[in-house]
């Protein structure tokens, strides 16, 4: 067989298309629930890590420490096959929802924490000058330029995220790679796989390219 007629056939490709849409809509599901589950919680894990009393910032650093060094695939094992030796049983979604979640919350804390200390610290001393409740500084006029800071690492760290969905495949989740895995070996033929290759760049090459407009935004913005 020539090389086209491996990996690019195009009947084959045809064939597994429905099973690679059907893989591509749980993949988005999924890093969309860890996204919007784990972008939130680890705002809430920054702010316990800057404001909150001693012991619960060691807490918050340790997770955050902890789960950015562990591996994600390690995470999502010990979740869907550890839990239930200590009578907890979550399902696939469930699972790799949590898992990366978890993963998700650590590295987005590290990024919003960096984001708010860069904040200049005049912006506390002139809010309290002011007699604005901490609060109200930190809703008002901390986080807001603080956000604007964390964009273009936050959503690199989608992108990321949508690619590390791949993982659930070990949890008999059907994303995207493990439709693509199961239509080689029914096709015996890697098309699939290629396809499914093209699938991720056509949905992450735009957010790739959104984070380096942002970014030239950002710095644009800082040098006037």
């Amino acid at each position: 067989m020539s090389l086209v007629e491996t990996f690019f056939n195009a009947d084959v490709l045809l064939s597994s298309l429905p099973a690679l849409l059907r893989g591509l809509w749980n993949t988005l599901l999924l890093g969309l629930l860890a996204i919007i589950v784990g972008v939130p919680a680890g705002l809430v894990v920054s702010l316990i890590r800057l404001y909150a009393p001693k012991p619960l910032r060691l807490l918050t650093t340790i997770y955050i420490d902890i789960f950015r060094a562990v591996p994600v695939l390690v995470v999502l094992i010990l979740i869907y096959y550890a839990l239930p030796f200590l009578g907890i049983r979550l399902s696939s979604w469930a699972s790799a929802v949590l898992a990366f979640s978890i993963v998700m919350a650590a590295y987005s804390a590290e990024i919003f924490r960096s984001g708010i200390e860069s904040v200049p610290r005049g912006q506390f001393e002139a809010a309290d000058a002011l007699g604005l409740p901490f609060l109200v500084t930190l809703r008002k006029v901390i986080l807001p330029q603080a956000l604007r800071i964390v964009i273009p690492p936050t959503t690199s760290n989608c992108v990321s995220m949508f690619k590390d969905t791949s993982l659930a495949s070990t949890v008999a989740l059907p994303e995207l790679l493990k439709e693509a895995t199961d239509a080689q070996a029914l096709y015996a033929n890697p098309t699939p796989l290629i396809g499914a290759a093209l699938v991720y760049i056509m949905f992450l090459w735009p957010m790739v390219r959104l984070v380096s407009l942002l970014e030239k935004r950002f710095k644009a913005e800082k040098t006037r």
